[in-house]
Parts: structure tokens; C-alpha cells; sequence
């Protein structure tokens, strides 16, 4: 590296110094052996993981004689990703004609209901709406 007579260094000297070591990070490894992106896609895989139903939420199921089909819970699924991906923290999903509200960021169902219970249609405490 080639000091200037100034006592400063070149913006091609500063980027060799502080970024020229980039790949050392993808080398450094965990206790575990994973590199931090291996850890951070495995983070990002289980956001992306099948929703969870709440204690509330399966009840309603259960008190309402709610069943989903695979193909309606794999749409649930998706409305939610399709949620999360326009940032909509709690969303309302509505497959058939069943309404689900999912708290996204957790990736949980917090109630759900059939088009018996939505007479009123009248939903709160949501910022966004998936139909699928």
C-alpha cells in the first residue's frame, strides 16, 4: 500500500483496507460451523414456514366447524407471504369463504371465521387485506 505524501490515503487504499477482507466474513464460522449468511437464510426459511394458529384462533375453528382443506390452508399461506411482502402487519385473509385476521410478523392466525359470522363485514384492528 502506497502512502501518500499528504499523510492520507486514497479512496483505493481505503476500500483495499476496509472492504478488500469482504470474503473473510462468509469464511468466519459459528460454533455450530455455519457462516452467518447460512444462519441468516435459515432465519429467513422459517419466516416463511406455515402459519401458526393461535389457542383463540383454533377454537374458533373448533366452535365454528371450521375444516381447511390442504389446498385453502396452502392459499392462507400464501395470502400471508403475499401480506408480508406488501409490510402489512395484520391482515385480513380471505379464502372462500372463510376470513382469517394473521398477525403477520408472527406468523400467527389470531381468529377466524366463516361467512355466517361476517354479517356485519365488518373488520378492525387491520391494516391490509389479502383475497386469495
Amino acid at each position: 500500500m502506497e502512502v501518500q505524501k499528504s499523510g492520507y490515503l486514497s479512496i483505493e487504499q481505503l476500500t483495499n483496507r476496509y472492504l478488500g477482507d469482504a470474503g473473510k466474513a462468509e469464511s468466519q464460522k459459528t460454533l455450530e460451523g455455519l457462516s452467518f449468511r447460512q444462519i441468516l437464510e435459515q432465519k429467513s426459511a422459517k419466516n416463511t414456514e406455515n402459519l401458526r394458529f393461535s389457542k383463540h384462533a383454533l377454537g374458533r375453528l373448533n366452535d365454528r366447524r371450521i375444516e381447511l382443506s390442504q389446498g385453502q390452508l396452502e392459499r392462507l399461506n400464501d395470502g400471508a407471504r403475499k401480506a408480508e411482502q406488501k409490510g402489512i402487519r395484520d391482515s385480513l385473509v380471505i379464502v372462500d369463504q372463510l376470513a382469517f385476521i394473521v398477525n403477520v410478523p408472527n406468523n400467527m392466525v389470531v381468529t377466524a371465521m366463516d361467512s355466517t359470522e361476517t354479517t356485519e363485514n365488518v373488520f378492525t384492528n387491520i391494516n391490509g387485506a389479502v383475497i386469495v
